[in-house]
């Protein structure tokens, strides 16, 4: 299911965020949230996986009810004024006037963060500090890029990064995320990463053990322009902010995801294809079979050349 088909919203492989890096820039708290034409794309795939897997895309602490309330006051607060076309809020609940869609803010038997989820095309992960630092407490999460929820469902920071090169446990990468997780206070901030999938699924899991066999796959014997046909990009913009009630952080990840031909279609494709192609090159070993292109890297490297040659 595919949230874009030609344009291309963000593109943080032209070298404006580094693969395996913390990348964090500071957020206008009024671009928080990004709503465009899409936005029944993925409430409607929402509805969907909390219809058939609705263990697998939420969880919660039991004592997280108040945080995930403050987190639905802040979209209630946010989103009609900041896109009074799109929502509206009236009574106890919110319109979403152009989808024709009514969500009911105070349903007794709804998780306020499973409700908010239905408002915005995000998926919203709730960490909380404990004496082991900051874990996730809560979350919803409808399109995972290559994790799963319950595998990290109350792990602390650097054991959710563990199978990151670079990040896991003890690590420089790890303790300065700890700490700026600490320091975190009114600055909201962003980051963006990027992968590559094959087929346009936005629910895209992956448990540990299916990371590791994923790793060792040999090369398909698909040709270069059935690679290219099958390859989607992948892009997460993610946000962090401080409740401050609560104190715990809100991560917010959009995904965003397009077909690798809409580079073709893009007024700087020879520049962002060059160092698509440049950063796929880049990755070592580990961090290919991280993000799953050991078989398919090189080739993919060649289409992107070619991309950007033909321009």
């Amino acid at each position: 299911m595919t949230s874009s088909s030609s344009s291309l919203t963000h593109t943080p492989y032209d070298g404006s965020s580094q693969p395996f890096t913390i990348g964090l820039k500071p957020l206008d708290p009024h671009e928080w949230i990004e709503i465009d034409g899409d936005l029944e794309i993925y409430l409607a795939e929402k509805d969907r996986l909390y219809e058939t897997l609705p263990e697998k895309v939420f969880v919660e602490e039991p004592d997280t009810r108040e945080a995930q309330r403050e987190v639905l006051d802040l979209l209630t607060m946010h989103l009609p004024e900041r896109f009074p076309k799109t929502y509206s809020h009236t009574g106890q609940a919110i319109e979403i006037q152009a989808l024709g869609r009514r969500i009911e803010l105070n349903a007794a038997e709804t998780p306020p963060l499973r409700t908010a989820s239905l408002l915005v095309p995000e998926d919203l992960i709730l960490m909380r500090k404990g004496d082991n630092g900051w874990r996730l407490a809560a979350g919803s999460l409808c399109f995972p890029s290559s994790w799963s929820l319950t595998e990290k469902f109350g792990k602390p920071l650097h054991e959710i990064h563990e199978p990151v090169p670079g990040f896991g446990p003890g690590t420089r990468p790890a303790e300065l995320i700890e700490r700026m997780f600490d320091r975190l206070q009114g600055q909201a901030v962003e980051r963006f990463n990027w992968s590559l999938q094959s087929g346009d699924a936005l629910y895209h899991p992956i448990s540990q053990r299916q990371r590791i066999d994923r790793a060792t796959m040999r090369p398909s014997k698909l040709s270069d322009d059935e690679i290219a046909a099958q390859a989607f990009i992948r892009v997460e913009r993610q946000t962090l902010r401080k409740l401050p009630k609560s104190q715990d952080i809100l991560f917010t990840i959009r995904i965003y995801l397009n077909p690798l031909s809409a580079l073709v279609k893009h007024p700087e494709k020879a520049t962002l294809a060059a160092s698509f192609a440049g950063q796929l090159a880049g990755l070592d070993q580990a961090q290919l079979d991280y993000k799953g292109l050991s078989a398919d890297r090189d080739r993919l490297v060649t289409v992107l050349s070619q991309m950007a040659d033909a321009s």
